[in-house]
């Protein structure tokens, strides 16, 4: 990072800065600014702002405003610019936005935490005060627009230990790099401490080649209504454009400050699956190792067997001759993937009822005897998965050595159990 200039704006300053050198987006470079608001004390708790694209909806005037009336709590702004590519002779070579911005797969989480807001905490104001904001997501809020939009909301929801307040309009949840799954990982997946406004015009259809832009941003939003989110949705007849998100931007901000300091928690989901599971359910504790779950298994009544193909978001399925071969072994079961490349699974067990338990990048995905994923229940903290286990009724997950427990409303069969009776889930 590098300080490059700081101009003092009367209510509020700006601080300019860059990242020359990235790990999560090798060759890039990254510009963004920094605001502080009028009368800045760096010996004073500070909320957070986090905006896609630099400077958008007049933020740091508006922020110094509501700040000034009370709506929102005091907080630093930071406005992060997408990264480029350069030749030797500082000519931009390619743009990265798109691959920052549309992905679903968490590096914009990773940049923000270990890039990003480490160089904006090594800045100092004009008078020389370090740049200090508070840790909790709770006092951290995020907005973009198009693209931007989906980047923040893909932030937040992969990193709800980052952000827990979400404003986006016209975003870009559309066919470009997975944005169109995320309504269906909404549905499935335990509710997430998460506050949202989404905005959108009905005549937001930028480039139909990839999707309704309007129809896909009501598609997310409904889908937030059945998972029990604090959501306030706004529709226009604007087309694809910032004008009416700007004007919307401080009664957004004043919505997903309200009643601040006060937590924002996960909300009521609808999906019955994981109301079922998660009836009299506990929180993920610190708990002890247990004993690592197979990456193959047969079914509960020893009719078949499941096991994982490197590499494949795919389990199959297979019998075995009386010599013991394996034979028809077909795709069975399908897992979702936000990395696209492989969905690293760690573990697997079915309960007595027949549902497989998969432990996965994207948290465990809970799957149907037909071989669909019905509910995803995100990890306790952030970090590489290496071990799982389900015993009685814990589930059991090591993340970065450390073990986590949780108690849910289903019974495991462990792996050598004898074959028992499971009743059938049908067809359909």
């Amino acid at each position: 990072m590098a300080l490059t200039a700081s101009l003092n704006l009367g209510a509020y300053e700006i601080i300019d800065g860059t990242i020359d050198k990235s790990e999560v987006y090798p060759g890039t470079h990254h510009t963004f600014k920094v605001s502080v608001p009028e009368g800045y004390d760096a010996a004073k708790p500070y909320a957070m702002y986090l905006g896609f694209d630099g400077i958008l909806y007049n933020a740091p005037e508006v922020i110094d405003s509501l700040i000034a009336t009370g709506d929102i709590p005091p907080m630093v702004g930071i406005y992060l610019q997408p990264g480029f590519l350069m030749n030797s002779d500082g000519a931009v070579i390619d743009y990265n936005r798109s691959n920052e911005f549309d992905a679903i797969d968490g590096r914009m989480g990773q940049f923000i935490e270990n890039e990003l807001l480490p160089a904006v905490r090594a800045m100092k104001t004009s008078s020389g005060q370090p740049i200090i904001f508070s840790d909790d997501p709770d006092n951290h809020a995020i907005s973009g627009a198009s693209s931007g939009g989906i980047a923040a909301f893909v932030a937040a929801w992969n990193r709800p230990d980052l952000f827990h307040r979400v404003y986006t309009t016209c975003g870009t949840y559309v066919a470009m790099r997975g944005g169109d799954l995320l309504p269906a990982l909404v549905r499935k997946t335990e509710p997430k401490p998460l506050r949202l406004v989404i905005h959108d015009g009905s005549r937001d259809a930028w480039n139909p080649l990839f999707g309704h832009w309007y129809e896909q941003n009501r598609l997310l939003a409904s889908s937030l209504e059945f998972a029990g989110y604090d959501l306030k949705t706004v529709w226009d007849e604007g087309t694809h454009s910032i004008r009416n998100g700007h004007i919307l931007f401080p009664e957004a901000m004043k919505f997903l400050w309200r009643d601040y300091p006060q937590k924002v928690t996960p909300g009521a989901t609808q999906n019955n699956r994981l109301t079922v599971l998660l009836d009299g359910a506990t929180d993920w504790t610190e708990d002890s190792a247990a004993a690592a779950a197979p990456l193959s298994l047969k079914y509960p009544d020893g009719s078949f067997f499941v096991e994982t193909e490197p590499g494949s978001s795919w389990l199959y399925a297979y019998f075995t001759d009386d010599e013991g071969n394996k034979i028809n072994r077909r795709k069975a079961y399908l897992l979702h993937d936000t990395s696209f490349t492989d969905p690293e699974v760690t573990g697997m067990t079915f309960d007595t009822d027949g549902y497989l338990y998969v432990a996965t990048h994207d948290g465990i995905q809970n799957v149907d005897q037909n071989g669909r994923v019905r509910a995803i229940l995100p990890y306790p903290v952030q970090g590489k998965h290496s071990e799982f286990a389900f015993i009685g009724n814990k589930l059991y997950i090591c993340i970065d050595g450390k073990w986590y427990s949780r108690t849910i409303n289903a019974t495991a069969i462990a792996p050598d159990a004898d074959p028992t009776e499971v009743k059938s889930q049908g067809a359909s």
